[in-house]
């Protein structure tokens, strides 16, 4: 089955991922090391400033455990250790040496659990990436490097005293020298199909190109046979059916395969007498040209409706590419940073099986948004290192709060705040709803409660209903509400919504949660808290059709 982790991924890859267990792996991991690294949601309306979750700080920063990581691959001796080695003394106790520090043992694991045939594929930016190239090919070996792969990320770019930064690069290397490959394509360049595809059926409208059916050589057998009173040998040449057409027609002589072709309407006759015959090409069914390294017909524009409003964000056609290319329907594949989920989603759309992994509660609980989104139910996956128990709930609450806060909010659909807005104060989620079409946007306020509870924390939360005029609120806690609390709670009275009444405050601790119990509100199909993904369209397990590109939009 399908599965979704939450927790490191170099310990889930370490107790739950078998050897040679997946077929394909992409990783998006976070490479600024001068940054920390947010989960940003745009507000509901799309206008205000973003609301932030830091999902990394201070991550990267060498300290005590980034020596004694960079310590245990160095003492494990090989390529790698040679290669940390030298980092170490170009980059002695930096911020970048932890960075590597932290992902040469994640890079050694990936290896482990690709099979002999498996592909991976890391996406960077020019941060770090000579570094992280030179660590892939002390991991993989330089002999198993495919390609850096330039990606077009967006158009035009400004900067200041320098040139626009617009590109990322993603570094393909397979485990071995036999690994799975299907060609994969680029769309034409618009002068490309304006050149080549300058033919028009009068009847139908559509584009086409003339291509030969022959090809130089004399030839012997039923290639060199006459066909239609024309004798390729006179010319010195040879009937060639070109592969791409015996895909349509199947396995047939030279001769029979000329026949089958004609009959489709497939053959083009020159108007004068004893001109050779030609295969009509048309535009509309053209798989474009073979891809290149680099890739400047995939973007994710701003209004594109796959947004979620995640910053890392990545298109699915870019995530389609490399899993069409380097694997097959039923193989697995891996993302170690899985994020918003994009990977997750490109691989269940096109019937491979997966495993996500990410370090953040909320990243999860964006991930299962989007797949009900998208699948509705066809997507099954078990989730994995979240807590499923009281005492899992505890124990998390003791070792990260804002881990319990973020888990505790997505068990009932809330988007988290950003801590350091001070008009936030006293809240820790909000859940918006609309009421129909063109409605004002409404909202419920969260507040998550790890320790103990007492009345004092509904009333705070009923002067924060007022103050931020919600319509609704509740309060999630680990222990048990007192018998005040539940009186303050009643005594909020009701909002009425088109779907009932729902009480105004509500209370509900994590073992309510746990077992199916959730919020008494209007229902999720109002919800505008996380921006919906879109439905997941019908798709076979093959290149799709590629329409001509602009290259210079």
């Amino acid at each position: 089955m399908n599965q979704l982790f939450y927790g490191d991924n170099l310990e889930v890859m370490r107790r739950h991922i078998d050897d040679a267990s997946v077929d394909l792996v992409y990783l998006d991991p976070p490479f600024n090391s001068n940054a920390s690294y947010n989960v940003l949601f745009a507000e509901h309306d799309g206008t205000e400033a973003a609301s932030q979750i830091k999902a990394f700080s201070d991550t990267w920063k060498w300290d005590e455990a980034a020596a004694r990581s960079c310590d245990e691959v160095i003492v494990a001796g090989g390529k790698v250790s040679e290669a940390m080695q030298a980092f170490r003394t170009l980059l002695g106790d930096s911020d970048m040496m932890a960075y590597l520090a932290m992902m040469a043992p994640r890079l050694l694991e990936l290896r482990r659990v690709l099979n002999p045939t498996g592909s991976i594929y890391l996406h960077c930016d020019p941060t770090a990436s000579h570094y992280l190239k030179m660590l892939l090919d002390a991991v993989f070996g330089p002999q198993c490097f495919r390609n850096e792969i330039i990606w077009k990320r967006t158009g035009a770019h400004g900067s200041s005293k320098r040139f626009g930064p617009i590109h990322d690069t993603i570094f393909f290397y397979t485990k071995g020298e036999a690994y799975v490959w299907n060609p994969a394509y680029m769309p034409l360049p618009q002068e490309t199909a304006d050149a080549w595809f300058n033919n028009v059926e009068p009847d139908t409208g559509r584009r086409f190109n003339r291509n030969t059916l022959t090809a130089p050589g004399v030839r012997s057998g039923s290639s060199g046979k006459q066909w239609r009173g024309i004798d390729p040998t006179a010319k010195g040449r040879h009937w060639a059916v070109p592969g791409f057409a015996r895909d349509v027609i199947g396995d047939l002589d030279t001769i029979e395969a000329l026949e089958a072709l004609d009959k489709m309407g497939r053959v083009f006759w020159p108007k004068k007498a004893g001109g050779t015959p030609m295969l009509r090409l048309y535009l509309d069914e053209s798989k474009g040209v073979p891809a290149l390294d680099v890739w400047t017909d995939i973007r994710l524009q701003t209004s594109a409706r796959e947004r979620l409003g995640y910053p890392t964000q990545k298109p699915e056609a870019l995530l389609e590419r490399i899993i069409l290319a380097s694997s097959n329907e039923g193989d697995t594949v891996l993302d170690p940073f899985c994020g918003c989920g994009t990977t997750i989603a490109a691989a269940q759309k096109l019937k491979r099986r997966w495993i996500g992994i990410d370090i953040t509660s909320l990243a999860i609980s964006l991930i299962r948004s989007r797949l009900a989104d998208t699948f509705i139910t066809a997507a099954e996956y078990k989730v994995i290192g979240e807590p499923v128990s009281l005492p899992d709930a505890v124990k998390l609450a003791a070792d990260d709060p804002y881990q319990f806060q973020w888990w505790a909010l997505g068990l009932v659909g809330a988007r988290p705040v950003d801590e350091k807005k001070g008009r936030d104060h006293g809240i820790d989620g909000r859940i918006y709803f609309h009421e129909g079409a063109g409605s004002k946007t409404k909202q419920i306020i969260l507040s998550v409660k790890a320790g103990h509870v007492s009345v004092s924390h509904l009333r705070d939360l009923r002067g924060v209903l007022d103050r931020e005029k919600a319509e609704m609120g509740a309060l999630l806690c680990l222990e048990e509400p007192t018998g005040p609390m539940r009186k303050e709670a009643a005594s909020a009275g009701f909002y009425t919504s088109p779907w009932g009444k729902h009480p105004r405050l509500q209370i509900l601790t994590v073992e309510d949660l746990l077992t199916g119990k959730t919020l008494d509100r209007p229902p999720v199909q109002a919800s505008t808290t996380f921006k919906k993904a879109p439905k997941a369209p019908e798709r076979q397990g093959e290149q799709r059709i590629l329409q001509p590109v602009d290259e210079d939009n």
